[in-house]
């Protein structure tokens, strides 16, 4: 690996450069919060080849949005459940869009 290999990894979201204690102390919670989340199944850490968590940037975002809910009262399975739904339903629309952007627009005189 060269250097120029190493700084390009630095713009990248899904590159797993932190540890859960790094991810914890960014985020201002606990690495059990990591483990609970990461056992509701919001993210999956990589792991390094010593075993230990690592997170993206990108899961840290998810896992910002989760303490988020949290801080706010929601238990952590449903905060989880939630932040999936969502994703679920920004994807959905994003396809809907799609489809509508490719499909001809219809012809109200073709139906009568």
């Amino acid at each position: 690996m060269t250097a120029d290999d190493s700084f390009d990894r630095l713009d990248d979201d899904d590159y797993p450069a932190y540890t859960m204690g790094r991810a914890a102390a960014l985020l201002g919670t606990t690495q059990g919060f990591l483990r609970a989340i990461g056992e509701a199944r919001l993210i999956t850490p990589l792991r390094s080849a010593g075993g230990h968590r690592r997170y993206s940037r990108y899961q840290l975002r998810i896992a910002a949005r989760a303490r988020e809910l949290v801080d706010n009262g929601t238990p952590i399975d449903a905060a989880c459940r939630i932040i999936i739904l969502e994703d679920q339903l920004e994807e959905a629309q994003r396809i809907n869009a799609e489809h509508r952007r490719a499909s001809p627009p219809a012809d109200p005189t073709a139906a009568a």
